[in-house]
This record gives structure tokens, C-alpha cells and sequence, in this order.
């Protein structure tokens, strides 16, 4: 497995400074943000892909380091039931396989998106109950005439390009859980596969071990992330909780860095269920802890990960000879 990290927690330096802060913490790459959310600090894929001297400068800073572009992300909502801004996101997506491509970069990843819940609607739906009965239908509708139509077609061009695409399991889209994911792989293939983020399985009551099990063969990145459970406030307004993320006494749960939301054992655990799981990609570090500066933040990540990161393949089984 490598160590990378995801751009956007860097992104008021420009690329060689933030290229210098990724060698200077010892990791192998970057997860580079190109379009959707966050957006693209470092790297327009337009202006790479049209400038051939503009893409080898970008290549040649990475070599200079002796890094690499683990995953080309571009997060967002191509499923939006206003076709302006579905169009938007799609071409953000198409952009960033274009550019991962061109890089060289296998995986992409992706949110699923969220369509309304039938046609005329002009916001996203998001299904969580299955009654009253009318939200079956509505689930069923997005799923026939919208998701599974949608990513049929992504999932050629994936095949196209020799791509993959690692759908974040993310509350607030079509799919956000093992269930969900399998569900969309089961209808498109195995180009589509899932981003685990532990942080967003946590709080839905997903133990990261099972799911890891559970999408064995189907995991196509892996952001490190943690998440800190405030069982009072559980308690009191369970976990779809819509206090704001700053009001961090008051929510439900709150995102950490890695080390600082389970134990460092657990996330020993995790990585050794990747291995058994057979990922061997990237372990991208996502900075999102709103207790910790960015470089507090990332060094706690970076110094547990290098503890526990399976960074190569088990040793011959010697006793066994």
C-alpha cells in the first residue's frame, strides 16, 4: 500500500509548495482534486490536457520528488435534477478521465450522485425509509431511470479508457453503504467500484472491518479519515444529525484525524483487512478535523499510518516449509 494524501487541505499553496509539504511528511503521492468539489487548485484539467509543455512540467515536479498521482478525484452530482447543473458535474467528470488518462492514473474517484425523487423535481432526493410507501416508488424510479442508465454508460467509457471509478459510500447520495454499492456493481460491472472512507460509515452504525469483508474485490481507493461518536448526543438526537459542523459540543459525531477517533489497534485492523481483502492501492489521508490545524492534523495522521500501513506484500511462509 502507499501513503498519499488528498490536495485540497493544501490548497492556498501553490503546486510546488505543496508538492514539497508532501516529500517533507514522507509520503508516495497525492490524491490530486480535479474539479467537482473542492475544485482544482493544482491541476485544470483543461489547461493540462490542451497544453502538452503545461502537463510535462506538472509530470516533471512530481518525478523531481519522487512522487506519483495516485487517484484523480472530482467529486460531485451528475445525477442533479437541474439538467444545467448535472451537465456541469458531467463534464467536470469526463474532464478528470480525460486527465487521469493522459496521467496514467488508473482510479478516479467519485460520488454516485442523487437524483430528485421523480421527474419535474428540481432538487435531489435522498431516500432513507422505506414508508410511507411512496418512497419505494420514488427509490425505485431513480434507480431505474436514472442511476443505473447513468453509470451503464460510465462504466463503457471507464472500460474505454482502462479506468475505474471508486464511488465514495457518502450519506446524502444513491450510494453510501456496502449494500448500495453492490447493488449499483451488480447492474454496471466491475469498473465501479467503492472510495471507503471509514468516517462515513461510523456514524451509520457500519463496523469499517465488516464492509471491507463485504466489498472484498470491489474496493478501488480508501481515504483515512476518522470519526469521533458523541454517544450523549446520539443519544438525545440520534446520528442524521443536521447540528453545524462547527458546533462541535452539540453534534452527534464529529470528523477526526486518523488516531484520534479510534484506536491506533483498530486501524491496525483496518489495514490488515485490506490486505486480506486484496487492496493494495493508495491510503489517502483526508484532512477534515476541525479540532486540529491542517499540519497537527496530518502529522497525527501520517505518524499513525506509517505505523500501521501495510506497505508491502507478506513475506514467504517459512515454517510452513
Amino acid at each position: 500500500m502507499k501513503l498519499s494524501v488528498f490536495t485540497p487541505v493544501f490548497g492556498t499553496l501553490p503546486l510546488n509548495e505543496m508538492l514539497d509539504r508532501v516529500q517533507e511528511m514522507g509520503l508516495d503521492g497525492i490524491e490530486l482534486a480535479a474539479g467537482g468539489w473542492p475544485g482544482t487548485t493544482h491541476a485544470v484539467p483543461a489547461r493540462l490536457l490542451a497544453d502538452p509543455a503545461h502537463l510535462d512540467t506538472f509530470r516533471q515536479e512530481l518525478a523531481a520528488r519522487n512522487l506519483e498521482v495516485l487517484a484523480v478525484s472530482v467529486h460531485g452530482n451528475p445525477l442533479h435534477p437541474n439538467a444545467d447543473t448535472a451537465a456541469q458535474y458531467h463534464r467536470d467528470w469526463r474532464a478528470a478521465l480525460d486527465l487521469a488518462a493522459r496521467l496514467e492514473v488508473q482510479t478516479v474517484v467519485t460520488f454516485a450522485g442523487c437524483p430528485g425523487g421523480a421527474a419535474g423535481d428540481t432538487v435531489p432526493n435522498w431516500i432513507t425509509a422505506v414508508w410511507p410507501l411512496e418512497f419505494l416508488a420514488a427509490l425505485d424510479w431513480q434507480w431505474r431511470e436514472r442511476v443505473i442508465p447513468y453509470w451503464q454508460r460510465e462504466a463503457e467509457h471507464l472500460r474505454g479508457l482502462g479506468l475505474r471509478a471508486a464511488l465514495e459510500l457518502h450519506p446524502g447520495f444513491v450510494v453510501y453503504n456496502p449494500a448500495t454499492l453492490l447493488k449499483l456493481r451488480s447492474a454496471v460491472g466491475n469498473t465501479v467500484g467503492a472510495n471507503l472512507d471509514p468516517s462515513h460509515l461510523y456514524w451509520q452504525g457500519i463496523d469499517p472491518l465488516v464492509a471491507i469483508r463485504e466489498l472484498k474485490g470491489a474496493v478501488h481507493h480508501f481515504h483515512a479519515k476518522d470519526n469521533l461518536l458523541h454517544p450523549q448526543n446520539i443519544e438525545r438526537n440520534g446520528v442524521l444529525d443536521l447540528t453545524p459542523y462547527e458546533n462541535i459540543v452539540d453534534r452527534s459525531w464529529t470528523f477526526r484525524s486518523v488516531g484520534s477517533g479510534h484506536s491506533e489497534l483498530h486501524w491496525s485492523q483496518i489495514m490488515a483487512e485490506l490486505r486480506l481483502a486484496g487492496y493494495d492501492g493508495a491510503v489517502s489521508i483526508e484532512h477534515e478535523d476541525a479540532l486540529m490545524s491542517v499540519r497537527e492534523g496530518l502529522q497525527r495522521a501520517v505518524d499513525t499510518l506509517k505505523r500501521v500501513v501495510l506497505r508491502e506484500g507478506p513475506a514467504e511462509a517459512w515454517w510452513l516449509k
